[in-house]
């Protein structure tokens, strides 16, 4: 192993642990362990600036930029209270109502934005029906993540893998990825029913107050309303369409967000922009670089062929090691890193002599997604969850979470295991 290799797992190592630490803001350490990869001369800065994946960054921006603009409408407000009083103001069926109405939202915008649309309705709906928050919190994270891996444009992850495999398209994640997401929300909230239903209990009274809110109260601006859900739905159209048209995803998610401004006027733009989670975008950014030196060292080919020799080249011993090592990780590390650096160890795989890669990358894409919700720290939306409850004067424990969600988690891995035994090898 060369110098320049065993300096590139240093920086790498030291970053990663940064990050798992959390004693310095993630971006900065991200960006400072990218940036330490070219002052040391590991990869050049045209090297670097090659391998940071525009298409991610581009259709984040884009996304983020649509789901401000409409979130100024009031609309999720409204499909909340909604819910609450389709669910006759009875918690345990408002807690179900919510986390299907979590998961869903996270399918087409990323979970971090939904939970952050959600989370302050809930407050509201538990003040009045005077309950703790906590099961509907943690409810919401776990739909959040779970909603989040069934298309490409719902968590980090899957925008990652799509946009580093051109091949698997918006359809294709759709089409592999939500039918063990509906078994396995379905499980999930049947659990939530049975953990939950002797906290989750009211007065008839204050379930009475639910059902006399007025859920239109919350529609703040009906014509932005119009504009902002009908370029939505044709941005969403071009994702089912993207691999037709021939455009990346990045250029529909800017054109729809760029449009929306358009119709909307000017006066949207600045707060459209500054709302942009430029902390992430430059996450991402550093994460790209940092990861580079690995490729270009020669050390994510060596951590692939090892793999290959674990697993005896085995795709379906291969697919399954992927899932239960990306779920694993996730759980007690963020899941982009982790698959920033098993994206281009995966496609070393297929050079190595994997001729079918495609069950190795729906693992990896279940896996990550999934494996956040096995403690408090593993994805980024149970961080703000968590952060927002403190906020209000509820603390969610690590143990507290940890009791709950990774059982659940652990639950919705054995489930993508039989999945993708039985899809990509069975039938």
């Amino acid at each position: 192993m060369t110098n320049q290799a065993i300096m590139a797992i240093g920086i790498f190592l030291v970053t990663y642990a940064f990050i798992i630490s959390e004693k310095l803001h993630r971006t900065i350490v991200a960006m400072s362990g990218g940036i330490l990869m070219v002052l040391f001369g590991i990869v050049s800065q045209e090297q670097a600036i090659h391998h940071i994946d525009f298409n991610t960054l581009g259709l984040l921006i884009g996304m983020m930029i649509l789901v401000t603009v409409t979130a100024q409408t009031g609309v999720f407000k409204y499909v909340a209270i909604r819910a609450a009083k389709a669910a006759k103001g009875k918690p345990i069926h408002i807690l179900v109502y919510l986390s299907i109405i979590t998961a869903v939202a996270s399918a087409f915008l990323d979970n971090v934005t939904t939970v952050l649309l959600i989370v302050p309705v809930t407050f509201s709906i538990a003040r009045q029906l005077q309950l703790n928050p906590i099961p509907f919190l943690i409810s919401e994270i776990i739909a959040s993540n779970a909603g989040g891996t069934a298309t490409l444009i719902g968590d980090p992850p899957n925008i990652m893998i799509g946009s580093a495999v051109p091949e698997l398209d918006f359809m294709a994640f759709l089409v592999n990825l939500a039918p063990v997401i509906i078994i396995i929300m379905a499980a999930t909230v049947l659990c939530f029913v049975l953990i939950y239903r002797k906290q989750l209990v009211t007065s008839p009274e204050l379930s009475a107050k639910i059902m006399q809110l007025n859920e239109r109260d919350e529609i703040t601006d009906a014509v932005l309303l119009k504009k902002s859900l009908s370029v939505m739905a044709l941005t969403i159209v071009g994702f089912m369409l993207h691999g037709a048209l021939q455009l990346e995803t990045a250029t529909i998610a800017l054109t729809g967000a760029f449009l929306l401004l358009l119709l909307t006027g000017e006066h949207y733009l600045d707060d459209a922009i500054s709302k942009v989670e430029w902390n992430t975008i430059f996450f991402f950014i550093g994460l790209f670089v940092l990861v580079s030196g690995l490729v270009e060292t020669g050390v994510i080919a060596k951590l692939a062929g090892e793999a290959i020799n674990l697993t005896g080249g085995d795709p379906l011993h291969t697919s399954l090691l992927i899932l239960w090592l990306s779920a694993i990780a996730s759980a007690f590390v963020d899941n982009i890193p982790f698959v920033a650096t098993m994206i281009p160890m995966i496609k070393e795989m297929g050079a190595l002599g994997i001729t079918n890669l495609e069950p190795l990358w729906w693992s990896l894409a279940l896996g990550a997604c999934l494996g956040g919700n096995g403690t408090l720290i593993g994805a980024s939306a149970n961080v703000i969850v968590a952060g927002l409850a403190s906020k209000e004067g509820y603390n969610i424990s690590f143990m507290g979470f940890l009791k709950v969600a990774f059982p659940l988690m652990l639950l919705s891995i054995v489930i993508s295991h039989l999945y993708v035994y039985l899809r990509y090898f069975i039938w």
